[in-house]
């Protein structure tokens, strides 16, 4: 039985140069013979508990996961129960909806500040870096944010909402280099609260609180890395709030992680450890929310720079580890690091994108300038 199984998943890899038990670094080395079954029963969702489990190692996991996603071959595997449970209750549930919506911040972003500031940058921004002319993980963030600035026309005197403003990253930059005020939420209480303490002394103000919440005005609203939590039983009512918090003449950027496919459903692994009630939104999915809401200025894809940054975040949990794991135990650290390196390979496959997306209300009368 395990040799027809394991004989299966090598005939599935045809083509990808994946050799099961081979000498290459993307060639994942087999501890457990049960990998077989439990991959071909569960797909993804095997495959990422089997390496918690140390069933299998793998040197290039990264390469291993771009080889796969490259030739489809999750595809490949078809239906299997993880899949069809995560299509059923997207189906059936707005897993996003009122209290729900707080759940990613008690599940994901209250995991621990100390892991959070050892795996990213000075300025702690967990989205991705901009890598243009950058030498380090610091410099691809700084020029991000700079980007964000630059993209809305951001001046001293403005006052803008960060819907899902993480530790206050952008918020503290554009105070700071921009002269603006900003209003910061996040559903995350850990998040919240080293954001007030970071943001200390600013024109900055952190809030518990769930962007449905929010009725006031702004001269420009950002949104960096946060869509992917509404979910797209939700989008529309998310452009709807985006739209009633900007003044006529404003500007809104949202930067989020595409999909390719439209879908309402992620990955079953990625559900259950990583991002929970999460999806990636398609430019299809983000057009139909926004049509009759906003004017589409610009769109600006550069998906490939989020390999590099999820690289460095993976170097500097590493590097790190050793003062992490009196919190975390040797399983976190297989399922942080998985999560690391196989969205890595997802970017480096190309069937994650990273879009920064510039909307008006009515359009900008002169025309919009992009900036890159």
């Amino acid at each position: 039985m395990n040799a027809k199984t394991e004989d299966r998943i090598q005939k599935l890899l045809d083509g990808t140069g994946i050799t099961l038990n081979g000498s290459e670094p993307w060639d994942p080395q087999i501890k457990n013979a049960r990998f077989f079954e439990r991959v071909l029963a569960q797909g993804s969702l095997g495959l990422g508990e089997a390496y918690m489990d140390g069933w299998w190692e793998c040197e290039g996991l990264d390469e291993f996961i771009a080889r796969v996603l490259r030739l489809n071959v999750d595809q490949k595997l078809g239906l299997n129960l993880p899949i069809i449970w995560e299509a059923v209750k997207a189906k059936v549930m707005n897993r996003q909806a009122g209290k729900r919506a707080y759940h990613i911040g008690k599940a994901h972003y209250d995991m621990g500040n100390d892991l959070y500031r050892a795996m990213l940058d000075d300025r702690m921004v967990y989205t991705c870096g901009y890598w243009k002319d950058a030498q380090s993980l610091n410099e691809a963030q700084v020029n991000k944010l700079d980007l964000v600035c630059r993209k809305i026309g951001l001046k001293r005197g403005d006052r803008v909402l960060d819907i899902g403003c993480g530790w206050g990253s952008f918020a503290k930059f554009a105070a700071e280099r921009y002269g603006a005020s900003v209003v910061g939420i996040t559903v995350s209480s850990e998040q919240a609260e080293l954001a007030r303490k970071l943001c200390a002394g600013l024109p900055i103000e952190i809030r518990l609180q769930d962007y449905t919440a929010i009725h006031e005005k702004f001269d420009h609203v950002v949104s960096l890395g946060m869509v992917e939590h509404v979910g797209e039983k939700n989008y529309r009512k998310y452009f709807k709030v985006a739209r009633r918090c900007l003044k006529d003449d404003g500007l809104f950027l949202l930067h989020t992680i595409g999909s390719l496919k439209s879908t309402a459903t992620t990955d079953p692994w990625i559900e259950k450890y990583i991002f929970p009630n999460s999806t990636l939104p398609s430019l299809k999915q983000l057009a139909k929310a926004s049509e009759g809401l906003f004017v589409t200025e610009d769109v600006h894809n550069f998906g490939k720079d989020y390999e590099k940054t999820l690289l460095e975040w993976n170097t500097n949990f590493e590097e790190h580890w050793e003062q992490l794991k009196h919190r975390y135990d040797e399983r976190f650290y297989r399922m942080w690091r998985y999560y690391l390196l196989s969205c890595a390979g997802f970017f480096r496959a190309r069937k994650g994108q990273l879009w920064q997306i510039v909307y008006s209300k009515n359009g900008v009368v002169e025309g919009y300038k992009s900036v890159r």
